[in-house]
């Protein structure tokens, strides 16, 4: 039975993931969860699977060396899936050393626990131990709006504290590769929707703020380009990766679904439209009278969009899910987890929101 240690378990694409692996190998695998339990971590992510033998939660910093230590000394580790980040970008522009302290120096206590656990005396890796480091295409930079594509060979040019982080955990990584033979992969991935998204991202607030009839804010003109990919396809992508990859390789995961801001925003009202009975008396304020243009964020990088060849020539790995479904599947877990909804985004988090997104 092979051990996956996965970090930042509890968040939204961990928790996916965790959610995936159990779906697909059920009782023939283990899973160890660390994680901190920040704001964006939440146990109720991982309810269902809570109870199982084969699950095990462990709350701890990923910066925390001895508990890191103690977890691979208490176990055979054979896979690490490291996840654990701070990812917002807005937060990062108030708070960047939070997110260097996390994304650099704990992916630095994660390879290097990793690596005492599975060194032998002459310096080669014990056999099937594997170290994936899931990162974002964000560290690539902007692209410009009529073209062109991130590749795994696109040089890095982050333009915010958040993907500057990434970008030095990323090297980090590539570092223990080369100077070690470390096993690692790296997979920079477009970005996620689907269940469980904590919602300061723009899918869930948009979701959230348009069922109770809040104004929905979008950036500067609301024209930035970002590439969606539906979250059970990513977790899928990282479990092929794991199995098929190359090892020392980087793999770009992309939806191929490039969508301005301000389309999004629209498809949602005309989605929860077509979803809620006439009956809904919700209907009759969704519409795009909603919109409100905020203060732009600050570096705000222009467009994302990635090429997954790779993945595909080498692994066979493709998104399934077309964006009209996956926005579909995940309106519905909202309309299903409404509880969950409302136990985040109380307290500070509305603090936080009102003092992010001011109308201009």
């Amino acid at each position: 039975m092979k051990t996956y240690l996965v970090t930042g378990g509890a968040g939204f694409i961990g928790s996916n993931y965790i959610h995936y692996m159990f779906g697909k190998y059920g009782d023939t695998i283990r899973i160890i969860n660390v994680d901190a339990l920040t704001y964006a971590g939440n146990p109720e992510n991982l309810k269902e699977v809570e109870t199982k033998d084969n699950y095990t939660f462990v709350k701890a910093d990923i910066c925390d060396k001895e508990a890191i230590e103690k977890i691979f000394a208490e176990n055979e580790i054979d896979r690490v899936v490291h996840f654990a980040a701070e990812s917002h970008v807005d937060r990062s522009i108030k708070n960047p050393e939070v997110f260097v302290q996390t994304n650099v120096y704990g992916t630095a206590v994660m390879l290097n626990c990793a690596k005492a656990a599975w060194e032998l005396p002459d310096g080669s890796f014990k056999e099937g131990k594997r170290f994936l480091h899931v990162s974002t295409d964000e560290v690539y930079g902007s692209l410009e709006e009529d073209g062109g594509y991130f590749y795994e060979t696109t040089p890095y040019a982050p333009h915010s504290p958040y993907s500057a982080s990434k970008a030095g955990s990323d090297m980090l990584v590539k570092a223990y590769m080369d100077t070690y033979h470390f096993p690692a992969n790296i997979t920079n991935c477009s970005n996620n929707y689907g269940p469980y998204q904590f919602p300061e991202k723009l899918i869930p607030l948009i979701i959230n703020n348009a069922l109770q009839g809040k104004k929905l804010p979008v950036y500067g003109d609301g024209k930035n380009v970002r590439d969606w990919l539906y979250v059970e396809d990513h977790a899928k992508a990282i479990d092929m990766v794991q199995e098929k990859g190359r090892l020392f390789e980087t793999y770009n995961v992309g939806g191929h679904n490039e969508k301005q801001n301000i389309e999004i925003v629209k498809i949602i009202i005309e989605t929860l439209r077509d979803m809620l009975p006439e009956t809904d008396e919700r209907r009759a304020h969704l519409t795009e009278d909603l919109i409100t243009y905020v203060e732009d964020r600050k570096g705000h990088d222009r467009r994302y969009a990635i090429a997954p060849d790779k993945i595909r020539e080498e692994i066979g790995w493709e998104p399934e899910t077309m964006f009209k479904d996956g926005i579909r599947r995940t309106i519905e877990w909202y309309f299903d987890h409404e509880d969950w909804m409302k136990n985040v985004t109380s307290g500070d988090y509305q603090k936080y929101y009102e003092e992010m997104y001011r109308a201009k």
